[in-house]
Order: structure tokens, then C-alpha cells, then sequence
């Protein structure tokens, strides 16, 4: 499956993929397709490192990386996320495409450091830890092994503190 840049005239597939992929069984929308439209809205996420993975031709993955905080420095952290995958392709690898894209857009694009709320079993073997053990606070304790984060290239192990979303995440 080909990944590539997201494109401005993907914005809506982009969307589509997260509605679709975390659905609700109560018809509301997800909380992920609204999250990524607050990022785009806010400007908060970064254009040159959101990556969609394409199948004949239509978007059916996707992920986003925004803006944030680690301690007082606004220029060395990345949030991964929100990453979606249409439900009739997942576990074919566009998911593992995405967040090695991700990862390797941030070090190219000289980021320290790469931070995450989500599995560790799944995140596990992309290299991420638990964020705590890197002297990377989270804003919520009960986030807990879930807030992960993964080093790159730049990372010289000063950057550390509370870490802080951006805002859209707060509203969640």
C-alpha cells in the first residue's frame, strides 16, 4: 500500500477514515474525526507530517501529527495522532506504514522526540516506552503506561517536563 503526504484535497477522505474507523454504535461522531478537524482548524497540525495511505486510488488511512509542548520548549516534541485506519483494511499494515512515516518524517524534520496516547503492546515495537521513564510527564497520572513516547535522532535526553497537547486535545 503506497503512503504519501497528505494533500490539502484529502482533507475530507481524511475525515471519512476516522469516522469510519471508530464509529460509534450510538451514531455520534468520533471523537477522532472531530479532534483532527479542531487541529486543522486551530492550525495546530503540521501539514508536512500528516501521511495517508492510498488503495486504488481513495485514502484509507491516515494519520495526523500536531503541535505541543515538553516542558517550556514548543519546538522539540511531536504528538502522533489521531491515526485511523478504514475497518476493511485494517491488520494489512497501513497502520504500521503510518506511524514509521510519522517517525520518520519528525527525525528527518530534526524533532526530538515523538509522544503518544495508545497501546503498548501495538506501539511497543515501533520504540516507544512509557514516556515517564524518559522524565516526560503526563498530564493526566491516569494515562499511566498508555502515554508513550518514542526518542529520535536529536534526542539527547535534556528535553523533559510536563508535556502539554495542544489545545483541541483538552476539549475531548
Amino acid at each position: 500500500m503506497p503512503v504519501r503526504r497528505e494533500l490539502p484535497s484529502d482533507r475530507d477522505a481524511a475525515r471519512a477514515v476516522h469516522l469510519a474507523a471508530f464509529a460509534t454504535s450510538d451514531g455520534r461522531h468520533a471523537v477522532e474525526a472531530r479532534l483532527l478537524d479542531e487541529l486543522r482548524d486551530e492550525g495546530d497540525l503540521l501539514p508536512e507530517l500528516g501521511w495517508v495511505v492510498t488503495h486504488e486510488g481513495g485514502v484509507v488511512a491516515h494519520v495526523a501529527c500536531s503541535r505541543s509542548v515538553l516542558g517550556a520548549d514548543s519546538t522539540s516534541a511531536v504528538a502522533l495522532g489521531p491515526i485511523g485506519v478504514l475497518p476493511g483494511h485494517q491488520r494489512r499494515g497501513a497502520g504500521s506504514a503510518l506511524v514509521h512515516a510519522g517517525l520518520g518524517g519528525a527525525d528527518a524534520r530534526g524533532f526530538h522526540v515523538v509522544v503518544l496516547l495508545g497501546s503498548p503492546a501495538y506501539y511497543g515495537r515501533f520504540g516507544f516506552v512509557p514516556a515517564a521513564s524518559l522524565g516526560i510527564e503526563a498530564a493526566d497520572p491516569l494515562w499511566g503506561n498508555h502515554f508513550q513516547a518514542r526518542p529520535l535522532t536529536a534526542w539527547d535526553g535534556t528535553r523533559t517536563g510536563a508535556f502539554r497537547y495542544a489545545p483541541a486535545f483538552d476539549r475531548l
